[in-house]
């Protein structure tokens, strides 16, 4: 009887793929002294007795904000009578404003902008000490 072994396709081998990819680095600088992630800009517009601030927050960092609350000291003698794209607790002192339904996402190196009206006894200084979720900003 006749057996008949098999072992297969013989031809060149190739050598298994190599990968050049490398090693991945860091871009990122380190964090400045009293920032976080997070700078802020304001745009205030006083007269006698009330004022308006536009507060820009902006995401210098890498990942999305997800959900944010600004911290700041309005200055004395002022007192948030409305405002717009944010809710804000309480009205004067160390307020705290919050997201709203609609602006909820800060994507890396996005921003976004609230603002308010206010009263006045005569100070008429911008907001100062701002901290997003518990970072402090730089301005």
């Amino acid at each position: 009887s006749n057996i008949t072994v098999s072992e297969g396709p013989v031809g060149p081998t190739s050598p298994p793929p190599t990968t050049s990819s490398p090693p991945p680095t860091s871009s990122s600088p380190p964090p400045t002294q009293g920032g976080g992630a997070c700078r802020v800009s304001n745009a205030l517009n006083a007269w006698n007795n009330g004022l308006t601030d536009n507060i820009t927050i902006t995401n210098t960092g890498t990942t999305a904000i997800h959900g944010w609350s600004l911290k700041f000291n309005l200055a004395s003698g002022q007192n948030i009578t409305s405002g717009w794209n944010a809710t804000y607790s309480p009205t004067s002192g160390q307020v705290t404003a919050t997201n709203v339904s609609y602006n909820p996402d800060i994507p890396p190196g996005g921003s976004t902008t609230i603002g308010f009206q206010a009263t006045h006894s005569g100070n008429t200084a911008a907001p100062s000490g701002f901290s997003l979720n518990g970072a402090a900003c730089s301005s």
